[in-house]
């Protein structure tokens, strides 16, 4: 493709830099989901006064990684205007899958190939977005439809692979994820990895494309991008990120269970939504998610810490999360009005 069609791609996804006004009109939904994590911050140091803590921040990391991951995933879809609610199919095939390549190939002294068994479960997750974004791109399936299907693909086999919970990783492999490298937790190694990916996407033509896709497919298409393509491989790269995250959350758990990914699939199209990426696509970015996702874990940690009851738990969490949504929207309410 030359540089007259790729430059054509319309102004508001091209290179040059943004005025200013265009700058803080575009961070506008950023900055209230930020504005809503220093709120739950703020909260969970009140609530937990060790918040701060070595041990508590490398839990905290360590829990809310599989959900950040997934989140990241979800962005680089929704951005493409589609959306994938398999994704939690995709994190729990990646687990059971890995575990299992785990009891197969490395045994519990970790004596083996460790790297390999990683691969495997990171391969599993690419090639369900693969098959996810050739019926969306190729087949024409509507979204919503197709990956509602492949959830229960992917559940199904899921649960022929490892029919109940159970198996187990190696030891070097939990310990590593739940200790520290250079005196940072290795979890959050793992996230800055994550947003260095993200970051590395925003800024080649394949992150220009997906805006341009999002925002209107027929100018995309008019301007010489492979619009099929792009949206094959927003689904991808959110089958890898969703490898990342059954791999992170098989090491957080350390054993398989086929029924362990489900809540990630709403949990990461809530987080997509806090963090102010517009469903219909063409606007956002992972870095709100990833504010998303952390705001959903601390919500659940307050609600802890708060001594809620059982039975009323899920019913506070739902309100909180209605009232985050309504904080973080007032960004993109004041985005299009402008």
């Amino acid at each position: 493709m030359n540089k007259s069609i790729i430059n054509s791609v319309p102004s508001e996804y091209e290179v040059k830099p943004p005025s200013w006004a265009t700058r803080v009109r575009r961070g506008l939904p950023l900055l209230m989901s930020l504005s809503v994590l220093a709120i739950v911050v703020l909260v969970s140091r009140v609530l937990q006064p060790n918040f701060f803590d070595r041990a508590v921040v490398r839990s905290n990391i360590s829990t809310f990684l599989p959900l950040i991951m997934a989140a990241v995933g979800q962005t680089l879809v929704v951005l493409t205007g589609s959306i994938d609610l398999s994704i939690g199919g995709i994190v729990t095939l990646v687990n059971v899958v890995t575990v299992t390549l785990f009891g197969l190939l490395v045994g519990m002294d970790g004596d083996g190939p460790v790297l390999l068994a990683l691969a495997g479960g990171l391969l599993v997750g690419i090639l369900a977005g693969l098959v996810n974004g050739f019926l969306v791109a190729y087949l024409r399936l509507q979204a919503i439809i197709a990956t509602f299907a492949t959830n229960f693909v992917w559940m199904g086999l899921a649960l022929y692979v490892l029919p109940t919970p159970g198996g187990s990783i190696p030891q070097l492999v939990y310990r590593t994820y739940r200790g520290y490298f250079l005196g940072v937790p290795v979890a959050g190694w793992l996230l800055v990895v994550t947003v260095g990916i993200w970051w590395v996407i925003s800024r080649v033509k394949l992150g220009r494309y997906l805006y341009a896709v999002g925002g209107s497919q027929a100018s995309a298409y008019a301007t010489g991008i492979d619009v099929q393509r792009v949206v094959v491989a927003a689904y991808a790269l959110c089958g890898l990120f969703a490898g990342m995250s059954g791999i992170a959350l098989t090491a957080d758990i350390a054993s398989g269970d086929p029924l362990v990914g489900g809540p990630l699939t709403l949990s990461s199209i809530t987080a997509v939504v806090i963090g102010g990426t517009r469903l219909s696509g063409g606007f956002g970015g992972a870095g709100g998610s990833i504010a998303g996702a952390i705001i959903l874990g601390l919500i659940r940690n307050i609600i802890f810490f708060a001594n809620v009851p059982p039975f009323y738990q899920d019913f506070v969490f739902g309100l909180i999360v209605i009232g985050a949504l309504a904080i973080a929207a007032v960004g993109g309410v004041r985005r299009r009005s402008a």
